[in-house]
Parts: structure tokens; C-alpha cells; sequence
């Protein structure tokens, strides 16, 4: 006996209502007209990635930041409006971002 059986057995009036899958690809982020660029640098002789340039709110802004290093599994930050990625992962943002609707430049190398 499952939970949806228990409950139906304490309370039988009540109707359940399912909820809708999201399966509509609506962005979950402000899109921009400008691109966002991505440069690579090196600091302290280890690589980062850095992305900047988009005008939308710092709260989006913040949620991509988060989003782009549960994609791949590594570690940065968010300061100055700008996102800091650990390592060289150019290639892979830029697809991630093309994916979600951003425009994208590429600076450097």
C-alpha cells in the first residue's frame, strides 16, 4: 500500500489533483540581445574561465552561475557581475549557454 492509497483511505472525498510536468522549454533565465562574452585567463598559473557582459538581473545572473557549475561539477564564484569558473571549460559553457538561448563570444585564444 503506497502513500496515495493511505490517503485516499483517510480522506475519501477528496479529489487529487496532478500536477503538471514542466515539459515546455520556457527559458528560466533573462535572455539578452547582447552576447556574453567568455575569456580565459590564468591566475596564480591555474586556469579560469570567465564570463561576463549580461545586463539582466543579478539574481538570474547568480542562478547561471550556479546552474553552469552543477553542470560541470566544478567549483567557482559570482562577483564583481561577472562569473568565475575554475578551469577551462570554454567549449562546454558556450554550448550550455547556445543551449539556453544566449548569444555567446568567445575572447581569447
Amino acid at each position: 500500500m503506497d502513500l496515495k492509497d493511505q490517503l485516499k483511505n483517510l480522506f475519501p472525498d477528496h479529489v487529487s489533483q496532478e500536477e503538471p510536468e514542466l515539459e515546455s522549454k520556457e527559458p528560466s533565465y533573462w535572455l539578452q540581445d547582447d552576447p556574453i562574452i567568455c575569456k580565459y585567463e590564468k591566475r596564480k598559473g591555474k586556469p579560469i574561465t570567465i564570463l561576463e557582459g549580461y545586463n539582466g538581473a543579478d539574481s538570474d545572473f547568480k542562478k547561471l552561475a550556479k546552474d553552469l557549475k552543477s553542470y560541470l561539477g566544478v567549483g567557482g564564484s559570482f562577483k564583481n557581475e561577472t562569473i568565475i569558473i575554475q578551469g577551462d571549460y570554454r567549449d562546454k559553457i558556450m554550448q550550455f549557454l547556445k543551449e539556453n538561448g544566449f548569444s555567446v563570444k568567445r575572447v581569447g585564444g
